[in-house]
């Protein structure tokens, strides 16, 4: 059984930054690419980064790119979302997801692993 629990969302003021965290357990979690999404309220989920098992290879959505920063920790099983230049577009419930192999997908389709998701409030 994969479970992937996420932390770290809080309400920030704009231009703050926040990191978010995401332990997995149940499963070999150093083989594998992890990703975080977000869906903000009336919207779909949509796709924010990705990263590699081993860190070589990271994929960011164009809407976060130069702000947000995707890592990654084998030795705890935990993966990261740095949030930087915190936009108030940047409002949603945030998502860690596990792939079932090491390509850097970026659709909800790719990744059968899901937490429960952790907000994240931007005030202007």
């Amino acid at each position: 059984q994969v479970q992937l629990v996420e932390s770290g969302g809080k309400l920030v003021q704009a231009g703050g930054s926040l990191r978010l965290s995401c332990a997995a357990s149940g499963r070999t979690f150093s083989s594998f690419a992890m990703a975080w999404f977000r869906q903000a309220p009336g919207k779909e989920r949509e796709f924010v980064a990705t990263i590699s098992s081993l860190s070589y290879r990271t994929l960011y959505a164009d809407s976060v790119k130069g702000r947000f920063t995707i890592s990654r920790d084998n030795a705890k099983n935990t993966v990261y979302l740095q949030m930087n230049s915190l936009k108030p577009e940047d409002t949603a419930d945030y998502y860690c997801a596990g792939s079932l192999n090491d390509r850097l997908g970026s659709t909800a389709r790719d990744y059968p692993y899901w937490g429960q998701g952790t907000q994240v409030t931007v005030s202007s």
